[in-house]
């Protein structure tokens, strides 16, 4: 029987965001329990909150926004590998780890487990790496952390090889309940025109398990 686990943070007043960027937000405009007619809110966030996707606009003067972005490695079959506790992925950390026959690879690394309290000593990538992963055929990596780049890094290395491999990225994923294995994922994009990054409800389906 197929089952969704569902690997996207929960999103409320006390979600963590990257330092200086627009803290999420939600107010109601109108209230039935006041006599409005109807419940109407509004939310204001930066679009890197919870599980989120980057658009190549993210880190290129002229790079598509996130609502331009092909929306087909967002969706299909993908690997979970559990690499808990390592703080760089690189070569040495994929040594002897299959990743053949799937195009979506989702790095579990524990190291960013709680939302609400920021913590900037999580795991990163070796843009060495993703380079290999692009040649590959690789067309997304996702992390279980706010970024693919470490949070000291003022030059984004391995954002700008996702760039130059064309491939995709999902961070701030939850992956805390998920066993390394094969699932099919979906993680869909906002149609935001002109904008760098969307929040985006990913999910995954088991695989006849």
């Amino acid at each position: 029987m197929t089952k969704i686990i569902d690997i996207s943070p929960v999103v409320g007043g006390d979600i963590q965001v990257w330092p200086g960027d627009t803290p999420y937000k939600h107010e109601w405009l109108t209230r039935m329990e006041d006599g409005a007619s109807c419940n109407l809110s509004s939310v204001t966030s930066t679009p890197h909150v919870g599980a989120h996707a980057d658009g190549p606009l993210h880190f290129s003067v002229d790079g598509k926004s996130i609502g331009e972005v092909e929306l087909e490695p967002y969706v299909g079959p993908c690997r979970v590998i559990d690499l808990t506790g390592v703080r760089t992925i690189d070569r040495d950390a994929m040594f002897g780890i299959e990743t053949y026959g799937v195009e979506r690879l989702l790095f579990k690394t524990g190291t960013f487990p709680d939302h609400l309290s920021w913590d900037h000593d999580f795991a990163h990538f070796d843009p060495a790496l993703l380079k290999d992963l692009g040649k590959m055929g690789i067309k997304l990596v996702g992390i279980d952390t706010p970024s693919v780049d470490a949070f000291d890094s003022t030059t984004l290395p391995s954002h700008h090889m996702l760039l130059e491999m064309e491939m995709r990225n999902l961070e701030g994923l939850d992956l805390s309940e998920v066993e390394e294995g094969d699932y099919e994922l979906i993680a869909l994009p906002l149609r935001l025109m002109g904008v760098d990054s969307s929040p985006v409800r990913a999910i995954l389906r088991t695989q006849g398990k």
